[in-house]
């Protein structure tokens, strides 16, 4: 252990777009630098530089999005070099192809080597299994929900004593009501031609099929057809990102539904806060397992109700109502089933505006105190401790004790994790 008070931090991720593992990097450049620590940032860069920049990191820039073997092994010697010529202490690597890099890297320069293993990566084959191993071969391993930790134990059979569980952090003071005005609502309802009495269900997420817009969609033609339900309408605000076959598939069920004007498709939204603000209720419907839930977590923050499907990491996000009258901050509902969500979605949209309000106080309550992006970045600033003897969480804390903060969450056997 180098026990120095401002070590110094390589995090590793292919490029600096949008992203969790991204955005996730540059949160902790932000916590690193703040206690005097130095973080720097390999990566082949991109829109996020910038962002990077005013966290207070460095980008130092290499190939690292490259899957080509010769373009790997050189990036282990870049790696390698950067470590040496910079005091590196620790390496960070958060996504597979840079991580093979990054492993060799650290384990010949000899400094510690954590990894964030950020998604439910598609595994069908031996040869993809190995691949998404690098991301259990850290000192310690951080997942990011129990459910990915236990996806990871059974997989690649790493020990619980080396995982952590560390939720994604959310910016909970952007998402706080009052801090979204009146002005950008309004802006965004006209936009997307919703009239201010109208009420909103809003699914955000990009157009693809696992997400489950057609599950929506088809869940809300059960219920906006229904002459009692009064003036409702549902946006599905994502971008297409190419598949405009998808797309297509999506306006020909919204309009085979006859529900062209009532059921939106609106592209994608930069100011998610404000949506979540405009909505009533916000549904996430994903048909594949999400690795954390971030579209939850953000709803909540917002305080507004939500309804997800119970799988993968998903019922983590919140507290689960199980009668009208308990103390929930959402709904759980079958995945992959229209005839579900449609159930729920009238259930809600017939409570009175009081009860959903107070469910959406709940769900903030319920965010503030377990997903913050300080709680994740202090819970993270242990883990480097552990490794490096050094005092990062403790000066953190200090500088953010305004704010409490939820600890590390380590994994052991008789702890149970989502399957």
């Amino acid at each position: 252990m180098s026990g120095k008070p401002s070590p110094t931090v390589l995090q590793v991720v292919p490029e600096l777009d949008t992203g969790g593992a991204e955005a996730s990097a540059i949160e902790m450049v932000e916590a690193v630098t703040r206690t005097g620590g130095r973080c720097l940032v390999a990566s082949q860069g991109g829109r996020l530089e910038e962002t990077l920049a005013r966290a207070g990191g460095e980008l130092c820039p290499l190939p690292l999005a490259t899957k080509n073997p010769v373009r790997m092994a050189a990036n282990i010697a870049a790696l390698r070099g950067l470590i040496r010529a910079r005091g590196v202490d620790l390496v960070h690597a958060r996504s597979r192809a840079p991580a093979w890099s990054a492993l060799a890297a650290a384990r010949l320069a000899g400094v510690p080597f954590v990894t964030t293993y950020h998604g439910a990566y598609n595994q069908k084959s031996r040869a993809k299994s190995f691949y998404n191993s690098v991301m259990a071969r850290g000192d310690v391993v951080i997942a990011n929900s129990r459910y990915t930790a236990d996806l990871l134990m059974r997989r690649h059979g790493t020990q619980p004593e080396q995982v952590r569980v560390i939720y994604r952090g959310v910016d909970v003071e952007r998402f706080a009501p009052d801090a979204v005005s009146p002005e950008r609502v309004a802006a965004l309802r006209a936009a997307w031609g919703v009239a201010p009495e109208t009420r909103i269900v809003l699914q955000v997420a990009r157009l693809t099929r696992w997400k489950g817009q057609d599950i929506v969609i088809a869940a809300a033609a059960r219920v906006l057809k229904q002459a009692d339900m009064g003036d409702v309408a549902v946006v599905l605000a994502g971008d297409a990102q190419g598949r405009h076959e998808y797309e297509r598939q999506l306006r020909e069920l919204i309009a085979a539904n006859g529900l062209d004007g009532r059921i939106k498709l609106v592209g994608h939204v930069s100011d998610v806060p404000a949506a979540c603000r405009a909505a009533e209720i916000v549904v996430v419907a994903s048909r594949e397992a999400e690795a954390f839930g971030r579209a939850s977590a953000e709803a909540q923050a917002a305080e507004k109700p939500v309804i997800v499907a119970e799988r993968g990491a998903l019922p983590e996000t919140l507290v689960p109502m199980r009668c009208s009258g308990d103390e929930g901050t959402g709904w759980l509902v079958a995945p992959d089933d229209p005839d579900a969500l449609a159930a729920c979605l009238e259930n809600a949209l017939r409570l009175p505006p009081e009860t959903l309000a107070r469910i959406g106080a709940r769900g903030r309550a319920h965010v503030t105190a377990r997903f913050t992006t300080q709680a994740m970045q202090s819970a993270t600033l242990d883990v480097y401790d552990t490794l490096l003897g050094s005092r990062l969480a403790e000066t953190f804390r200090d500088e953010t004790s305004s704010n409490p903060l939820q600890p590390c969450e380590h994994v052991s056997k008789d702890t149970p994790a989502f399957t």
